[in-house]
């Protein structure tokens, strides 16, 4: 049996800077109809840079969960920008570390059954100080985290964003 699912009809329900929204038509596998709401995202890349064996978090307040997260450098592509570049562009910006060369990890789906997002997720492998350059709506503390403690973060829940988690175990060895 084949699982692919068919787009019989696309509606837009919003447009906006950083996401939209649709609810599409489909025809299933076995021939009846079945809505997905769908939310479009241009996508992300992050960055997992170490140093004397601490990790670069960064803790900043996430408004849909109404808490302070830890997290890995990270931001949305924007247009014309490779993954590669977002990723550089994000260490300085949030991290103050200015990426000479980076490593292509993976790639991750954060949320496959309502977002087509993807995560790009690098490491930095060779780097130098640079400057934080923060947005004018982004507020955040940069903090260089022994790698041993991080990981204990995760495995205690205080590190909850899954692009860090992922990142971090990927690299324990």
């Amino acid at each position: 049996m084949q699982f692919k699912e068919k787009t019989v009809r696309k509606e837009y329900l919003y447009k906006g800077k950083i996401l939209s929204v649709r609810k599409d038509q489909i025809l299933l596998p076995n021939g009846n109809h079945a809505i997905r709401e769908v939310i479009e995202h241009s996508g992300g890349s992050a960055i997992y840079c170490e140093k004397d064996g601490k990790i670069l978090l960064v803790k900043q307040f996430r408004y849909p969960y109404q808490q302070e997260l830890y997290e890995i450098p990270a931001g949305k592509l924007n247009e014309g920008e490779t993954p590669e570049q977002t990723a550089i562009r994000e260490l300085e910006e949030e991290g103050g570390i200015k990426a000479k060369q980076v490593e292509k990890l993976f790639d991750i789906y954060p949320t496959p059954a309502y977002t087509d997002e993807i995560i790009r997720i690098f490491k930095a492998t060779d780097f130098v100080e640079g400057k934080i350059n923060l947005d004018e709506d982004e507020f955040l503390l940069a903090e260089w985290i022994e790698k041993d403690k991080a990981l204990n973060m995760v495995n205690n829940g205080e590190i909850k964003d899954a692009k860090t988690i992922i990142a971090i175990l990927s690299q324990v060895k």
